[in-house]
């Protein structure tokens, strides 16, 4: 039977009367993360974390760090939003998908990639003691997030640390997110991250 992620974390919210926890979300990029970032703000407290080895070349992950650094400081939130970030690190992309390079679009190396993003955003959210952890990733319309819930239900598991489970391209998530970039003016990417999805998109 398929999971409706969205009602998943709207009985999470529903029973957050009277808390505001703790969430870490790991975010790719300040267009997918500024519905998520507006939506979410309104119930927890927030810290944005930039991890994304995956990115190619080191002039892109940095233009999307300091797109993803200033759409914090523009917009408006109820409660306090904040970006941290792990720094440069591709071997450990290159590491993780060794022998996947030829895979498609959608497949097992952007699994593969999927699990180190999201695992260590719950090694950190552990570390800091967060309430709980999540991922921006599921705003794309390209992501299965069937796939990205499941590694985050495994994940949590490993951890110890909740996760809050969505699928935010519900509600008209994804169509918001491209009001919101217009609005402030954000940089977005045709392709991905990485360097295999950057030649996909380069293909005639």
């Amino acid at each position: 039977m398929k999971i409706n992620y969205q009602r998943e974390l709207d009985k999470i919210i529903e029973g957050l009367v009277g808390q505001v926890p703790r969430l870490l979300i790991h975010s790719c990029c300040a267009p997918c993360s500024s519905y998520v970032l507006e939506y979410l703000s309104e119930y927890f407290k927030i810290t944005v974390l930039y991890y994304n080895p995956n990115i190619f070349p080191e002039d892109e992950f940095s233009k999307r760090l300091e797109e993803q650094k200033r759409l914090v400081s523009e917009m408006k939130f109820k409660n306090p939003v904040e970006v941290t970030e792990t720094g440069y690190v591709p071997d450990e992309f290159y590491d993780a998908v060794r022998g996947l390079e030829n895979e498609p679009e959608g497949g097992a190396r952007c699994e593969k990639c999927f699990r180190i993003r999201l695992g260590r955003t719950a090694e950190i959210a552990k570390e800091r003691n967060f309430d709980y952890f999540t991922t921006t990733l599921s705003i794309s319309p390209l992501k299965n997030a069937d796939m990205l819930n499941q590694i985050g239900k495994e994940i949590s598991e490993k951890y110890g640390v909740k996760y809050l489970y969505s699928d935010f391209k519900k509600k008209n998530g994804y169509k918001r997110s491209i009001e919101l970039s217009k609005e402030y003016g954000l940089y977005r990417q045709n392709y991905c991250g990485c360097v295999y999805s950057r030649k996909e998109s380069t293909k005639a």
